[in-house]
This record gives C-alpha cells, sequence and structure tokens, in this order.
C-alpha cells in the first residue's frame, strides 16, 4: 500500500529535488521489507540502525568481490602482500581482518598473530620470527599485532629493555625499507579508538560469554597505562613512519566504517585486475582513512 502511494505521488511530482528524495525512501523501504531487513526488525533494531547495517552488508559484499579479484590478481602475478594491523586493545582489529579474509581462497592468505616468544625465540634475532611468517610468491599474509609490540607494548610493560628498545627503533625502517625493495607490498594500519569506546568494549567483553576470551591481564592494564603507551605510539610514528612505509590511521570508534575504509584503501593501493570494472568506490573516506602526520587530529 505504501508502495502505490510512493509511485503515484512520483508521477505527480514535478520538482527533481523532491522525486529523488521519494526514491531514495522507497529505495529505504524495499531494503527493509527484505528477509534480512525484517530479520533486524524483529531482532529489536531500530529503522535507522536496521538500514544502516543493510547498508553496510551491502557495501562490505561489494568489497569483498573486489577482494577476491585482487587475491586472484595476487596469485597469478605471484605477488607478495603484507598487511599489518597495530592499534591499542579492542580497537577491533581482529574484526577488520576477519572482514578482509571471510570470502578469500584460505590456501593463499594467512593470519599471524604471534604469541609471546619462546626462551629459545627469545635468544634470537628479534625480527627472526617475523620474517619466517613474510608472505610467499603469491600470497596475502595478514599481520594481528606485528614486530612494533617492541614500539610500544614491550616497553610499556617492561618486557625488554631500553637498548632493546632503542636497537629495534634504529633498525626497523631499514628492515622494512629492505622488505619494500625486494618486492613485497606493505601496508601499515593504525586502529585508533578512543579511551572512552575502548572502555565500553571492554566491558562489553567481560560481560558477553562469547567475548570473553578476548580479554587478557594486559588488556586489564590498559586503561591505566593510556598516557603511556600514548608516549611510545607518538614516539613509533615519529621515527618509524616514511614515505616508503606510512604508517595509515583508521579511525575505529565506529567499526563498521573502519572495516569499510581499511578494506577500500587497500584495493585502492594495489592495482590489480577488473579494478576499473569495481561497482563500488574504491576511494577511502579521507575522514576515516589518513596517512598519518603530525597535525592530525587524533582520537587515541
Amino acid at each position: 500500500m505504501i508502495k502505490e502511494e510512493l509511485d503515484a505521488l512520483k508521477e505527480n511530482l514535478k520538482d527533481k529535488k523532491a522525486l529523488k528524495q521519494v526514491e531514495k525512501i522507497q529505495k529505504a523501504l524495499d531494503k527493509l521489507s527484505s528477509k534480512r531487513g525484517l530479520t533486524l526488525l524483529g531482532g529489536g533494531k531500530n529503522v535507522k540502525k536496521a538500514l544502516r547495517t543493510l547498508l553496510y552488508e551491502e557495501e562490505l559484499v561489494k568489497l569483498q568481490i573486489e577482494l577476491v579479484k585482487l587475491q586472484n590478481w595476487v596469485y597469478e602475478n605471484k605477488k607478495r602482500v603484507l598487511i599489518i594491523f597495530e592499534g591499542r586493545d579492542a580497537a577491533g582489529k581482529g574484526g577488520a581482518i576477519k572482514r578482509f579474509t571471510e570470502h578469500l581462497n584460505p590456501r593463499r592468505y594467512r593470519v599471524v598473530a604471534l604469541p609471546k616468544p619462546t626462551e629459545v625465540e627469545m635468544g634470537q634475532f628479534y625480527f627472526q620470527r617475523y620474517i619466517a611468517q613474510l608472505p610467499n610468491p603469491g600470497e596475502i599474509v595478514f599481520f594481528d599485532r606485528s614486530w612494533y609490540n617492541r614500539a610500544i607494548v614491550e616497553p610499556v610493560f617492561g618486557f625488554c629493555t631500553e637498548e632493546q628498545y632503542e636497537k629495534f627503533m634504529q633498525e626497523v625502517p631499514a628492515l622494512e625499507h629492505a622488505f619494500i625493495d625486494d618486492g613485497i607490498i606493505l601496508i601499515k594500519f593504525w586502529f585508533s579508538i578512543s579511551k572512552k569506546e575502548q572502555l565500553k568494549r571492554f566491558t562489553e567483553r567481560k560481560t558477553n560469554p562469547l567475548k570473553q576470551w578476548k580479554i587478557s591481564p594486559i588488556d586489564e592494564q590498559a586503561q591505566k597505562m593510556w598516557d603511556e603507551i600514548t608516549y611510545y605510539k607518538e614516539e613509533m610514528f615519529s621515527r618509524t613512519h616514511t614515505t616508503y612505509s606510512p604508517w595509515i590511521i583508521v579511525k575505529s570508534n565506529d567499526k563498521k566504517s573502519a572495516r569499510l575504509e581499511s578494506i577500500r584503501y587497500v584495493l585502492s593501493k594495489i592495482p590489480y585486475e577488473g579494478k576499473k570494472e569495481a561497482e563500488v568506490t574504491l576511494h577511502p573516506d579521507p575522514d576515516i582513512v589518513q596517512r598519518y602526520h603530525r597535525k592530525n587530529k587524533q582520537v587515541d
């Protein structure tokens, strides 16, 4: 009935702006009346949130189709892609990686989330265990945290000496340059979250039995050590942000936007086959994804 009334309204409208508004309403109603839309509404979401979720899911699928095309290009051309996800605890790194990999061929990508080093590894060259995980020809590797543990986590919580920290900070730019010079496509993301939003997510993890496994002893200290982490984060940016290996800041207080725009950024940076035929914009939102700069306003 509502649809019929809108159709009748469109026939009598002469104002182009008003006509576009009616068409927008029609599209929204079509989405909400779909099976997925009715499920969201039946699950307790209000119309605004349900519509936002539907638009997010629609956009995500289109971007994931492009990721499959990108993966095929990487495999066929024997390229090596390494994407590093860094950020404070609960910033949304794992959730973003999940959306990146959801529809990829599992034989052609890896997610690397290394545990704390063993006694043997602690005696090795610091980068050794990470170098062993670098992408092979035709492979995409996602690092859920990386060698940058030594830039922030280790000095904040006393897991390395000041000498080890300084040595790392001096070595990492040259090492990344060597990786890139050897043909590795390297992208470094920092997922940026506010202190208030982090506390909200920690509280949810504690009360949600499906997310309690995410809580660790270090997470418990994250809010108390906020300022110390901020200091080392800024040091990391200023000393390891280079023209050839820049830090890309993703504002992640809004998880959905952070996921979409980080995927969009990767797609925009790699010249995969079929890119021009994409049915979705591949230009990331500059208000959400930004190349690090000291003058940028940061939420964390």
